[in-house]
């Protein structure tokens, strides 16, 4: 019996039992198979570990140059798409449908999507060129990383905003597709399945720091939210992407703040 058909069966026997709302901690059990908690692990563990060890060995290079950006780029988009292959090719063959995973749209998803992006945009440039101003540790933080990790000549741009697409279409099925919908489908509330697949996302980013981990996890609140009230990704998938592809060309031009980053960048301001 394949999760969604067993899940159904499962919260029948919890309803008839006279538990009105959730299904019973064995039944929980019964209803998550052992691949889903396997990707759970991964979601949860592995890829902030891995994260943190690739972002701390990135920054302890004594150079950074285009080359090294470039294949730290296309190394993570492989390993993304991959893994989100992997979480689609079970979450199907284990019962949920396109719908429960958020991987559908409507003209008025895609016109909230679109106008949402380009208010997302701005605000975000703003932001970036704000930040480019400040002194705070916060901001600071992210100036060093961006000298390394943001893109310099046309080729890293090129690469960069294949890697901002990568995430915004890979992080959101796995976080916000597959995470809530494996979540729903253990009769769980919204007010459990928002915060926790919002907690998994911001520890996902724990390379950023604390800070940049919490930023994250609250920004996954609201993309929990828009998912769940549109049934689409379709929004949060072009809003992470935008917020992605922004944070590399401003953080660039305002935050490195090199010769070399401008040039390269500011056709495109």
């Amino acid at each position: 019996m394949d999760f969604a058909r067993r899940t159904r069966s499962c919260i029948a026997k919890s309803l008839a039992s006279g538990e009105l709302r959730f299904v019973s901690p064995a039944c929980l059990h019964l209803t998550m198979p052992w691949d889903f908690w396997l990707i759970f692990l991964i979601l949860g563990v592995i890829l902030p570990w891995r994260g943190r060890h690739r972002m701390k060995h990135f920054m302890a290079l004594p150079e950074v140059g285009g080359r090294e950006r470039i294949k730290l780029y296309l190394s993570t988009i492989l390993f993304q798409w991959s893994l989100a292959a992997i979480v689609g090719w079970r979450a199907f063959a284990r019962g949920l449908t396109a719908r429960d995973l958020g991987v559908q749209t409507t003209p008025a998803v895609f016109l909230v999507a679109s106008v949402g992006a380009v208010l997302i945009a701005v605000a975000h440039w703003m932001n970036m060129r704000r930040m480019g101003r400040s002194r705070h540790p916060a901001a600071e933080r992210l100036r060093a990383m961006g000298a390394r990790l943001f893109p310099r000549t046309t080729a890293e741009l090129i690469s960069y905003v294949l890697l901002a697409v990568t995430a915004g279409c890979c992080e959101e099925f796995l976080f916000r597709g597959f995470v809530i919908a494996a979540l729903f489908h253990l009769h769980l509330s919204s007010w459990v399945v928002i915060p926790l697949s919002a907690t998994m996302f911001g520890v996902a980013h724990l390379y950023q720091g604390k800070g940049g981990s919490v930023g994250t996890a609250i920004l996954g609140v609201v993309f929990a939210e828009v998912r769940i009230t549109y049934y689409s990704l379709l929004p949060v998938v072009l809003w992470h992407a935008v917020l992605d592809i922004v944070a590399g060309v401003a953080g660039a031009k305002y935050l490195v703040g090199q010769e070399s980053a401008m040039e390269n960048l500011n056709s495109i301001q």
